[in-house]
């Protein structure tokens, strides 16, 4: 049975009008990436570019995955940053007890976590604002670095610790190149990806046109499955063609996999963008606004505390002045990637998106030699447009 005879299809104009924000930062971010081309001598899509900006900025994808969830309810964590540097230090005097990685970042995660609830509990309950709470964790926290450090950096006993941050699974198993060079672990990932990806859109569509809801035409839907499998296939050889498939991206993409589950397809995550959406209203249906408030914290201490591990082991030590800024990159990524400044609007690959086009923009400049004070600048333009973006749209429709 054809799709029209169950229900109405989405009309491609208002399809791409009511879902162009969310194109547009692809676009953005393709354009940018073309951009530098010519000005980077076309380096900028070398295999072991495109490796080196996921084993640099991948601690600020994880952190942004959770700010996101604290942007939605209304909520910001400052404290990210000094927390990350803190439990750095920590997981460094862990690994060099000898305990092995497992373990490090077991016991990492489950100090974000604590550090979560610490800071969730003054958010959520005594509705002390998280501005203040996580400006005070800021300095709690640093100040908590230096004393366990004395100031002093902490080197790890082995290699061992970094392999999560700049290791590749390739060289971890001892697999050899294969066709041209190309080393195979990314190449059979991206082709299980697009496996699954593939049965899930097929599934999901057919499961809405069985219960009535409208789904795009059947061209575009095509031409959207082939687009994003183009990508993944790109990927993959742009990882293949250099040291193969880094840790650290299996790593962002089960964070990214998980809260994007949950997010869009879990009671916790639509209860989420009801308190952010209206907190009173939320109240009055049931829902425990408190509770999904501590748990949002919870789930940034968390993912924090992953960040640390991650942060760490590309700097392959535990530095007390590490950590600076990482909040600023995160918020940025969550606006730049279409959070919305109002709350209860946002998405986890979108803010994944806005933190691919801030390193781009980093490593473009770094290629052509730019210093950070451009860097800085045009960061803070294009936190401004988005943002500005948000409220102009939300005035336009009469959200705002």
């Amino acid at each position: 049975m054809s799709d029209s005879k169950v229900i109405h299809t989405v009309n491609s104009r208002s399809l791409i009008k009511n879902n162009f924000r969310n194109y547009s930062m692809f676009i953005m971010l393709a354009l940018i990436m073309i951009l530098f081309g010519p000005l980077s001598n076309w380096r900028n899509f070398s295999g072991r570019n495109i490796t080196n900006i996921f084993f640099q900025y991948s601690y600020v994808l994880i952190l942004a995955v959770g700010m996101v969830q604290c942007i939605i309810i209304l909520g910001i964590d400052l404290s990210v940053g000094s927390v990350c540097a803190f439990i750095g230090a920590l997981s460094g005097f862990i690994y060099n007890t000898g305990v092995g990685m497992p373990i490090t970042v077991l016991a990492s995660l489950v100090m974000g976590l604590a550090v979560g609830a610490f800071q969730g509990w003054f958010i959520a309950y005594p509705k002390v604002p998280a501005f203040i709470v996580t400006l005070a964790g800021m300095m709690l926290f640093r100040g908590l670095t230096y004393i366990v450090t004395n100031v002093n950096p902490v080197s790890f006993n082995d290699e061992g610790y970094s392999y999560i941050a700049t290791g590749t699974v390739d060289e971890l198993l001892n697999l050899p190149p294969i066709v041209l060079g190309h080393f195979p672990a990314a190449l059979v990932l991206a082709a299980l990806i697009i496996i699954i990806f593939w049965i899930a859109e097929f599934t999901g569509r057919k499961t809405k046109i069985a219960n009535g809801f409208e789904v795009i035409p059947q061209p575009l839907f095509i031409a959207k499955l082939a687009l994003i499998s183009l990508l993944v296939l790109v990927l993959g050889e742009r990882f293949a063609v250099y040291r193969g498939l880094p840790v650290v991206v299996i790593v962002l993409g089960l964070t990214v996999g998980v809260f994007n589950f949950i997010l869009k397809n879990t009671v916790l995550g639509r209860y989420i963008f009801a308190v952010g959406g209206n907190a009173r209203s939320a109240k009055l249906s049931g829902i425990n606004s408190e509770m999904i408030s501590f748990i949002v914290f919870c789930i940034m201490g968390l993912l924090t505390g992953l960040a640390a591990v991650v942060s760490t082991a590309y700097m392959n030590s535990a530095l007390p002045q590490a950590g600076n800024a990482f909040e600023m990159d995160a918020i940025a990524a969550c606006y730049i990637g279409g959070v919305s400044a109002s709350g209860g609007i946002g998405s986890v690959v979108g803010v994944i998106v806005g933190g691919l086009v801030m390193s781009a923009i980093n490593n473009g400049m770094s290629l052509m030699n730019l210093g950070n004070h451009y860097q800085y600048v045009v960061k803070a333009l294009i936190l401004l447009l988005a943002v500005f973006y948000d409220v102009y749209t939300r005035r336009k429709s009469g959200l705002g």
